[in-house]
């Protein structure tokens, strides 16, 4: 598979297509292969570029060392859309890769020509109606799953992470190649118990000032839902769709609803 040296690191990623280049992030337990249904569509008309991010499938990683940071990622993403050498991308990102690509919007203005953020991950702040200490139930959560993972109980962790996000009975309603994909990344958990997330602000979104798509989908958790409100409210050039038949991972649950609305936006 391609890649490219990024900050020192050889970041593989799945490419089609031709053309204005589009750049995917996948979230967390996620890879490059988690975006296999919108490759070949976007790739009709965009060159459609999905990397894996640092320490992620096909590392193997050991979960060992201080790498593993939503800034790093930032940086990574950036530093891969400047290695293309194509000027601006529209970036579109999916969960903590939906944080990942507003971090980049926010920090590399000059980086991004439009952005879709489908359920961005995370916390709000105080500003954006957050209230203090919000922090700890996303973080309980990705400690409550790395401290099954440490214990050997793999799938148990993977349910859970995977509850925290879709609710009871979301593993067992994954695919088998997404739970595969999951599985691969499992290590990436005891990364993100460190993984220095900070809350989104008024004042950071109130920075984005390139044409947004905001994306969730119509049986998703209630945290993503507030994520998305608040952002809506708040950002200058905002647009939103909801994805029928589908949940947080909307983009595996509904595809066509889902390529089809990015495809409408990005014109």
């Amino acid at each position: 598979m391609p890649s490219l040296e990024v900050n020192g690191y050889e970041m593989s990623y799945a490419e089609a297509g031709r053309g204005a280049p589009v750049v995917l992030v996948h979230g967390s337990l996620n890879d490059q292969r988690y975006w296999a249904p919108q490759m070949e569509p976007l790739g009709q008309r965009f060159r459609v570029l999905a990397p894996s991010l640092r320490h992620y499938w096909p590392e193997r990683w050991d979960g060992v060392g201080e790498t593993f940071r939503i800034d790093q990622h930032v940086e990574d993403v950036a530093g891969f859309i400047e290695a293309l050498g194509a000027g601006k991308v529209d970036l579109v990102g999916h969960s903590r890769g939906g944080h990942i690509a507003f971090r980049v919007a926010e920090r590399h203005p000059g980086l991004v020509r439009r952005l879709v953020l489908a359920e961005p991950g995370g916390e709000l702040d105080e500003s954006l109606g957050g209230v203090p200490g919000g922090a700890g139930k996303q973080a309980g959560a990705f400690a409550a799953a790395a401290e099954l993972l440490k214990a050997g109980d793999t799938e148990g962790a993977m349910r859970r992470f995977a509850e925290h996000t879709g609710g009871p009975g979301a593993w067992e309603r994954r695919s088998a190649v997404r739970k595969g994909i999951n599985l691969d990344n499992a290590q990436t958990l005891l990364g993100q118990i460190d993984e220095r997330r900070r809350p989104y602000g008024r004042a950071a979104a109130e920075a984005i000032r390139v044409p947004t798509l905001l994306v969730n989908g119509a049986q998703t958790q209630p945290q993503f839902i507030a994520i998305v409100e608040a952002l809506e409210r708040v950002m200058a050039d905002v647009r939103r769709v909801v994805i029928p038949n589908a949940a947080h991972g909307m983009s595996s649950d509904n595809p066509a609803e889902f390529n089809a609305a990015v495809l409408d936006f990005l014109g």
